[in-house]
């Protein structure tokens, strides 16, 4: 039987690791994402986005923890579900928006679309359509990085899918072989595609897949924001220490489908609404309010600049110009004059 002593000490509040600003970076951050996703979603439904397009409503703390636990010069790949981490990175919300309707003043000129975002100044090495392409990539950008004595490392994102391919476990192999300043994170959302973990692989522990190749490798909860900033900073420091990669499952959940065709059959509704109990916006927005840290007014006031930012966005893509036909010739070859480019 607890002691008054005990109870009063279960009681007190939670010492916080982190700073009132960086708090507020997390709500801002994380919100941003979800507002740009939530439009993204309408539009997508008006026709005005087409192609395929994937929302990471519900992931947002998997790229905003790891953005404030790394430094510039960091690079980040990820898989085709690609709009969250530029966004967290601070890539113009009227590029991306841009890229999302093909128009030219897109992130790449309106030929990527919604899979293949991609800017070189904040270190986003791009969205990939190619199911784990991304893995021995990241792991091909980090070699990179420690073969140029840069300091910087590169995180790799997938979906728990991917881990079933190949060349998830080649580039896991290599990089503990030499060392390399990666961090490979499986953003286990319970369903590869339309098919759950449990289905498709008697693992059902991801993170212990790393394990086989002399990784340190740990599960995370990826509803926590706080939780992410600390995994990822242990991982930097031992990739920058030279000590090699590690493997990071991030267990977070996506509240929409594997694409915006996905009627989401596989599972229930009550499933989707035990995880928003645990939404990552909202547990930094309680975290804010409890400690004095901004009201609920600031909030909403957040809010509204967050909403005004993402129409912006969209009265940039609708006034921007499609591409020039003339431009599905050019960024194909380093050489201009490549003779089997034809006018």
């Amino acid at each position: 039987m607890a002691t008054v002593t005990e109870k009063k000490k279960s009681s007190a509040p939670k010492k916080l690791q982190h700073s009132k600003e960086r708090y507020l970076f997390w709500f801002e951050n994380m919100l941003l994402q979800r507002r740009f996703e939530e439009k993204a979603g309408q539009l997508y439904g008006q026709q005005k986005i087409r192609g395929f397009c994937h929302l990471y409503i519900g992931q947002e703390a998997c790229s905003s923890g790891a953005v404030t636990a790394l430094k510039e010069g960091d690079k980040y790949i990820t898989a085709y579900r690609d709009h969250g981490i530029p966004l967290a990175l601070g890539t113009s919300p009227n590029a991306i928006m841009a890229e999302l309707y093909g128009k030219k003043t897109g992130t790449t000129k309106g030929k990527g679309g919604s899979m293949h975002i991609f800017d070189k100044e904040k270190g986003f090495v791009g969205g990939h359509g190619i199911v784990g392409a991304q893995i021995p990539l990241g792991a091909g950008i980090a070699f990179a990085e420690k073969y140029n004595k840069t300091d910087n490392l590169c995180i790799c994102y997938f979906g728990d899918g991917a881990i079933r391919q190949g060349a998830f476990h080649e580039a896991l192999n290599m990089a503990m072989s030499w060392k390399l300043p990666v961090i490979f994170v499986v953003e286990n959302n319970g369903y590869a595609m339309g098919t759950s973990v449990a289905r498709s692989s008697n693992v059902t522990e991801l993170y212990t897949l790393g394990e086989a190749y002399d990784i340190p490798s740990e599960p995370v909860d990826g509803m926590s924001v706080e939780a992410i900033h600390e995994s990822v900073s242990r991982a930097a420091e031992r990739a920058r220490k030279g000590d090699g990669p590690t493997f990071l499952e991030f267990r977070t959940y996506r509240y929409r489908g594997h694409s915006m065709s996905d009627p989401q059959k596989y599972r229930s509704k009550e499933e989707v609404e035990e995880y928003k109990h645990r939404d990552p916006i909202e547990q930094i927005r309680s975290v804010i309010t409890s400690n004095n840290f901004a009201t609920e007014e600031e909030l909403e006031e957040i809010d509204k600049k967050v909403k005004e930012i993402v129409a912006q966005s969209v009265q940039f893509a609708e006034e921007s110009e499609f591409p020039d036909p003339k431009e599905a010739y050019t960024d194909v070859y380093v050489e201009t004059d490549y003779p089997f480019i034809m006018d």
